[in-house]
Protein backbone atom coordinates (compact mmCIF):
# COMPACT_ATOMS: atom_id res chain seq x y z
CA UNK A 1 0.00 0.00 0.00
CA UNK A 2 2.51 2.73 0.93
CA UNK A 3 6.04 2.16 0.66
CA UNK A 4 8.80 2.19 4.00
CA UNK A 5 10.01 5.72 2.79
CA UNK A 6 6.07 7.29 2.86
CA UNK A 7 5.37 5.88 6.39
CA UNK A 8 8.96 6.96 7.38
CA UNK A 9 7.95 10.81 5.92
CA UNK A 10 4.51 10.75 7.35
CA UNK A 11 6.05 9.81 11.12
CA UNK A 12 9.09 12.61 10.50
CA UNK A 13 6.78 15.13 9.57
CA UNK A 14 4.35 14.37 12.29
CA UNK A 15 7.18 14.50 14.91
CA UNK A 16 8.82 17.46 13.89
CA UNK A 17 5.39 19.35 13.78
CA UNK A 18 4.35 18.11 17.42
CA UNK A 19 8.29 19.16 18.76
CA UNK A 20 7.36 22.77 17.14
CA UNK A 21 4.00 22.78 18.87
CA UNK A 22 5.72 22.13 22.06
CA UNK A 23 8.56 24.98 21.16
CA UNK A 24 5.96 27.36 20.81
CA UNK A 25 4.49 26.57 23.73
CA UNK A 26 7.47 26.64 25.67
CA UNK A 27 7.88 30.33 24.25
CA UNK A 28 4.29 31.24 24.97
CA UNK A 29 4.76 30.31 28.67
CA UNK A 30 7.53 32.87 29.47
CA UNK A 31 7.31 35.85 26.86
CA UNK A 32 5.25 37.86 29.05
CA UNK A 33 6.82 37.42 32.61
CA UNK A 34 8.21 40.75 33.60
CA UNK A 35 11.88 40.38 33.95
CA UNK A 36 12.91 43.45 35.28
CA UNK A 37 14.03 43.29 39.05
CA UNK A 38 15.96 46.11 41.36
CA UNK A 39 19.71 46.50 41.30
CA UNK A 40 21.94 48.73 43.27
CA UNK A 41 24.80 50.62 41.65
CA UNK A 42 27.09 53.10 43.05
CA UNK A 43 30.20 54.66 42.49
CA UNK A 44 33.62 54.61 44.55
CA UNK A 45 36.73 56.18 42.62
CA UNK A 46 36.28 58.65 39.99
CA UNK A 47 39.08 59.89 37.21
CA UNK A 48 39.31 61.30 34.14
CA UNK A 49 42.56 61.51 32.14
CA UNK A 50 43.24 63.49 28.45
CA UNK A 51 45.14 60.93 26.84
CA UNK A 52 46.23 60.62 22.94
CA UNK A 53 44.35 57.97 21.19
CA UNK A 54 47.50 55.73 19.55
CA UNK A 55 44.51 53.48 17.82
CA UNK A 56 43.10 56.01 15.28
CA UNK A 57 44.87 59.16 15.50
CA UNK A 58 47.48 61.17 18.05
CA UNK A 59 44.35 63.33 19.05
CA UNK A 60 44.16 63.72 22.85
CA UNK A 61 40.67 62.02 23.83
CA UNK A 62 38.76 61.79 27.45
CA UNK A 63 39.68 58.02 29.11
CA UNK A 64 38.08 57.84 32.67
CA UNK A 65 38.68 55.39 35.78
CA UNK A 66 35.87 54.29 37.49
CA UNK A 67 35.20 51.75 40.16
CA UNK A 68 31.85 51.13 41.17
CA UNK A 69 29.56 48.56 43.50
CA UNK A 70 26.45 46.11 42.41
CA UNK A 71 23.90 44.64 44.78
CA UNK A 72 21.06 42.59 42.84
CA UNK A 73 19.67 39.64 43.29
CA UNK A 74 18.55 37.97 39.89
CA UNK A 75 17.34 34.51 40.82
CA UNK A 76 13.47 35.42 39.79
CA UNK A 77 15.00 35.58 36.48
CA UNK A 78 15.65 32.19 36.47
CA UNK A 79 12.78 30.14 35.05
CA UNK A 80 12.40 26.63 33.04
CA UNK A 81 13.23 28.32 29.84
CA UNK A 82 16.02 30.52 30.71
CA UNK A 83 19.75 28.63 29.81
CA UNK A 84 21.90 31.63 31.17
CA UNK A 85 22.32 35.35 31.82
CA UNK A 86 24.18 37.93 30.05
CA UNK A 87 24.86 41.13 32.26
CA UNK A 88 26.19 44.33 31.35
CA UNK A 89 26.56 47.50 32.71
CA UNK A 90 26.45 50.48 30.62
CA UNK A 91 27.07 54.40 30.92
CA UNK A 92 25.04 56.78 28.87
CA UNK A 93 26.16 60.30 28.86
CA UNK A 94 25.21 63.20 26.67
CA UNK A 95 27.86 65.72 24.95
CA UNK A 96 28.16 68.64 22.57
CA UNK A 97 29.09 66.37 19.89
CA UNK A 98 26.85 63.20 20.45
CA UNK A 99 23.01 63.46 21.47
CA UNK A 100 23.51 60.11 23.50
CA UNK A 101 26.50 58.22 24.02
CA UNK A 102 26.43 54.70 25.50
CA UNK A 103 29.29 52.60 26.70
CA UNK A 104 29.75 48.98 28.33
CA UNK A 105 32.13 49.16 31.24
CA UNK A 106 31.25 45.65 32.05
CA UNK A 107 29.67 42.23 31.47
CA UNK A 108 29.38 38.82 33.35
CA UNK A 109 27.88 35.50 32.22
CA UNK A 110 25.70 33.88 34.56
CA UNK A 111 24.86 30.05 34.05
CA UNK A 112 21.57 28.30 35.12
CA UNK A 113 22.60 26.85 39.01
CA UNK A 114 25.17 29.57 39.69
CA UNK A 115 24.94 32.04 42.64
CA UNK A 116 22.91 34.85 41.54
CA UNK A 117 23.01 36.96 44.33
CA UNK A 118 25.28 39.46 43.14
CA UNK A 119 27.35 41.72 45.99
CA UNK A 120 30.24 43.46 44.44
CA UNK A 121 32.36 46.49 45.95
CA UNK A 122 34.70 48.45 44.27
CA UNK A 123 35.05 46.78 41.03
CA UNK A 124 36.69 47.79 38.67
CA UNK A 125 35.79 48.42 34.56
CA UNK A 126 36.18 45.82 32.51
CA UNK A 127 36.38 47.81 29.30
CA UNK A 128 38.01 51.11 28.74
CA UNK A 129 35.64 54.29 29.20
CA UNK A 130 36.94 56.23 26.06
CA UNK A 131 35.01 59.76 24.76
CA UNK A 132 35.23 60.11 21.45
CA UNK A 133 36.71 63.74 22.27
CA UNK A 134 36.62 65.56 25.30
CA UNK A 135 33.42 65.53 26.71
CA UNK A 136 33.87 63.72 30.51
CA UNK A 137 35.49 65.90 31.92
CA UNK A 138 33.07 68.32 34.20
CA UNK A 139 30.38 66.09 33.06
CA UNK A 140 27.89 66.10 35.53
CA UNK A 141 24.90 63.70 33.93
CA UNK A 142 26.38 60.17 33.83
CA UNK A 143 23.88 57.24 34.01
CA UNK A 144 24.96 53.95 35.08
CA UNK A 145 22.69 51.56 34.80
CA UNK A 146 22.70 47.14 34.44
CA UNK A 147 20.98 45.44 31.91
CA UNK A 148 21.07 41.95 30.85
CA UNK A 149 19.89 39.55 28.02
CA UNK A 150 18.01 36.20 29.02
CA UNK A 151 19.49 33.13 26.87
CA UNK A 152 16.10 30.90 26.32
CA UNK A 153 15.89 27.60 25.57
CA UNK A 154 12.93 28.60 22.88
CA UNK A 155 11.87 32.36 22.04
CA UNK A 156 12.72 35.55 22.08
CA UNK A 157 16.40 36.90 23.34
CA UNK A 158 15.35 40.18 25.16
CA UNK A 159 17.75 42.89 26.44
CA UNK A 160 16.22 44.44 30.05
CA UNK A 161 17.09 46.96 32.06
CA UNK A 162 17.37 46.85 35.47
CA UNK A 163 14.88 49.09 38.02
CA UNK A 164 17.35 51.32 39.33
CA UNK A 165 20.24 53.52 38.31
CA UNK A 166 22.81 55.48 39.45
CA UNK A 167 24.03 59.21 38.15
CA UNK A 168 27.26 60.69 39.00
CA UNK A 169 29.56 63.49 37.52
CA UNK A 170 33.05 63.89 36.38
CA UNK A 171 35.29 65.98 37.88
CA UNK A 172 36.25 69.28 36.33
CA UNK A 173 40.34 68.69 36.14
CA UNK A 174 41.93 66.00 34.20
CA UNK A 175 44.06 63.36 36.85
CA UNK A 176 47.77 64.33 36.63
CA UNK A 177 48.96 61.08 38.39
CA UNK A 178 49.24 57.67 37.04
CA UNK A 179 46.30 55.43 37.92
Amino acid sequence: MHTVLTRGNATVAYTLSVLACLTFCCFISTVFLDYRVPSNINTGKILVKNVPDYGASREKHDLSFITFDLETNLSTLFNWNAKQLFLFLTAEYRTNNNHLNEVVLWDKIILRGENTALDFKNINTKYYFWDDGNGLRSNKNITLYLSWNIIPNAGLLPTVKSIGSHVFGFPSEYAAAPI
